[in-house]
């Protein structure tokens, strides 16, 4: 046997990583297909993810806004939830701003952690470790479990879009950020990081809904620039930002739109890549067949 592949097997045969998951709406819903590649990922890496019994919305969406009370009890609720001992694991930026936020409220505000305590009937878990889905790039290594990886996404010429949310408020300022994230770990993968300057742009978010016309404008200028960079491709960080960025694009033969953890799956060579590509409005097939990544 290889040396590297004694090495891959070794790694598989190591001490399984266990994060309890808090999944939101967008994954639920709009964003199937990134929860469905994301659960295939973490599988394949050894990562098991215990969904939250019975979770509920964030609030991301608009109680923050409009109803205060709805805003904190919300998030609270789902701290609530999360299991002792265990990182609790979030993929959408929104939730992740909405329950970290939540939660260093609560450490620092007496009054509200025993409100907290009092509406629960539970102590708060001073010890909780709520991390980005991202943060599971620094805990685990590729490598160990991809043979021959620069061979996996090769020359495919991708722009990382991160959107807003990742840069946090300023009560989260000391918080990573994770930047860069995406294009280190799709550099490893043999693909080809392209930068456009506007990773990090505001896609419109929720006036995709009340004011669709201007979500409309800021994802042309958002895709038309990563095209004239030369990107074949665009990866997101954020379901509600893929969704934004296909569904309000008007631009003529836009380049495709995916996952961070589409890739990643798919160059782990998990085989259920045709759950998930059909709900796509740009079809990356072709784009993925012309580059020799996938052959069925």
């Amino acid at each position: 046997m290889k040396k590297s592949s004694i090495k891959n097997e070794n790694s598989r045969q190591s001490e399984r990583l266990t994060f309890s998951f808090f999944p939101g709406c967008s994954l639920k819903a709009s964003g199937h297909e990134n929860a469905l590649s994301l659960l295939k990922f973490c599988d394949s890496v050894n990562i098991e993810l215990k969904e939250l019994d019975d979770w509920n919305c964030c609030g991301s969406s608009s109680a923050h806004s409009i109803d205060l009370d709805a805003a904190k009890k919300l998030p609270m609720r789902n701290i609530s939830l999360a299991p002792k001992g265990i990182p609790l694991m979030i993929a959408c930026p929104s939730c992740l701003v909405r329950m970290k936020s939540m939660y260093l409220k609560i450490k620092n505000d007496r009054v509200l952690k025993q409100e907290y305590e009092d509406m629960w009937g539970q102590p708060f878990d001073e010890d909780l470790e709520i991390i980005h889905f991202f943060e599971i790039m620094k805990r685990v290594k590729l490598e160990d479990y991809i043979d021959h990886p620069k061979e996996k996404l090769k020359n495919l010429k991708i722009a990382h879009y991160y959107g807003c949310m990742l840069s946090m408020p300023p009560d989260l300022r000391f918080e990573k950020t994770y930047y860069g994230i995406m294009e280190q770990t799709l550099k490893l993968l043999g693909a080809d990081p392209i930068s456009f300057g506007y990773g990090n742009r505001c896609c419109g978010t929720y006036l995709s809904v009340a004011k669709p016309l201007i979500a409309q404008k800021v994802v042309n200028e958002i895709i038309s620039k990563a095209m004239e960079a030369g990107a074949e491709c665009m990866v997101t960080a954020c379901s509600m930002c893929h969704l934004n960025l296909e569904i309000r694009c008007s631009l003529e033969n836009p380049i495709p739109v995916l996952h961070f953890s589409e890739l990643l799956s798919m160059a782990l060579g998990v085989e259920d890549k045709k759950k998930w590509f059909p709900r796509h409005i740009v079809d990356p097939v072709p784009l993925l067949k012309k580059r020799g990544l996938l052959t069925s």
